[in-house]
């Protein structure tokens, strides 16, 4: 996306270029009840794309060879949408998970989705949730590299967290390695006191996943096949188990009601303003600028406060915009300047001075140069 750094495709071992594969599994399966909504928790949207989407980017950015979606609730919904806005060039398939019986039975099942539904058994493999959209390339280049140079069974990204109720709890030996990781339903009360927790998000030796996985038993709180127990199952079949803790826990916090999603997105929006400021963009109070991950800002753009751009919106440069100004899908040409605009799939044209209290409607234009005045409008009057 515009505003992502770019990492490359091949990962660093040893000094040299490695060409293991890596795979990953997304878990995108849940209903997300707690989102109180009648759209699919992986479609909810965060600054323009659906929130599984991100994952994706991630993954795509990261040189992944292949990654296998999950699905379940409303599973023709989810494919749809995800095909429809899928980084390019990215290997993607789906399955389905049909009777959604925990992490665990959702790893064995996507682990079927891969190439000709063989299991993979080289390389590693890289296991997330479809609720993770702040997670970073950078991270889980780091993860895997740590997995690498430590040859191990399982290394899993955790977080120290002020309020770790929730989570999974990361549960270390006297040596200090991990050795389980335990659900917070199913933790004791010391157990809850620990303040690291699981982010959902693991490296694997996809050779030692698979009869890992048919070794877990869904006796617990929830009666489901946790994925948190293969940790365990690894540890006591004396596979090392590595972990390395995310510098910032807000990158791995899941969404999982409306106010986990309002706080992941502004989040998101910080990131966004932040990449576009480092490359010369101007904006007088960022926390007033609300840009999607899909806008294109040229050089040398001017933003004043309350202004949103949302959609395929193309600035050009040099272009003032502000204050008060609403854009989807419209493209603005260079040195144009915009007070208090609401355009949508509109044109306007290079140097044109627009508004103030200008509506655009959906197919309208303006020319190069012209110059509307206040209370311009190509809307259909009522």
């Amino acid at each position: 996306m515009p505003f992502r750094e770019t990492v490359a495709r091949e990962l660093l071992k040893n000094g040299e270029m490695n060409p293991q594969p890596i795979r990953a599994i997304v878990l995108a399966a849940g209903e997300g009840s707690r989102m109180r909504s009648s759209t699919p928790k992986p479609l909810h949207r965060l600054c323009g794309r659906p929130m599984v989407l991100h994952v994706l980017d991630c993954l795509s950015e990261l040189g992944v060879d292949e990654v296998v979606v999950v699905v379940g609730f409303q599973s023709v919904e989810v494919v749809k949408a995800v095909e429809a806005e899928a980084p390019a060039g990215l290997p993607l398939s789906f399955v389905e998970q049909h009777e959604r019986r925990g992490t665990g039975d959702a790893v064995a099942v996507g682990l079927t989705g891969f190439d000709r539904g063989r299991e993979p058994d080289e390389g590693e493999l890289i296991v997330l949730p479809g609720d993770a959209p702040l997670v970073r390339p950078e991270t889980l280049r780091r993860l895997v590299e740590l997995h690498r140079s430590q040859r191990a069974g399982a290394t899993l990204l955790s977080a120290v967290m002020e309020d770790p109720t929730g989570y999974g709890r990361i549960v270390r030996s006297r040596n200090g390695r991990v050795s389980r990781i335990v659900e917070h339903r199913d933790a004791t009360d010391d157990e809850r006191e620990i303040r690291e927790v699981g982010t959902s998000i693991y490296c694997f030796d996809p050779a030692l996943l698979a009869p890992s996985l048919r070794r877990i038993l869904p006796d617990n709180a929830q009666g489901e096949y946790y994925l948190t127990d293969v940790i365990g199952v690894l540890g006591d079949a004396g596979y090392s188990v590595g972990s390395m803790v995310v510098d910032d826990a807000r990158e791995v916090a899941g969404v999982n009601d409306q106010l986990q999603l309002a706080i992941a997105q502004e989040t998101l929006r910080d990131r966004i303003n932040g990449a576009w400021m480092r490359r010369g963009v101007s904006m007088l109070n960022p926390r007033a600028v609300y840009l999607d991950t899909t806008v294109e800002l040229g050089d040398e753009v001017i933003i004043y406060p309350n202004v949103v751009l949302e959609g395929k919106t193309v600035i050009g440069s040099g272009v003032t915009m502000g204050p008060d100004c609403h854009l989807v899908d419209t493209t603005v040409g260079c040195g144009a300047t915009l007070r208090s605009v609401d355009a949508r799939r509109a044109q306007i044209g290079a140097n044109a001075d627009v508004g103030p209290f200008a509506v655009l409607a959906p197919g309208s234009s303006v020319a190069d140069g012209e110059v509307t005045g206040p209370y311009f409008s190509t809307a259909t009057p009522f």
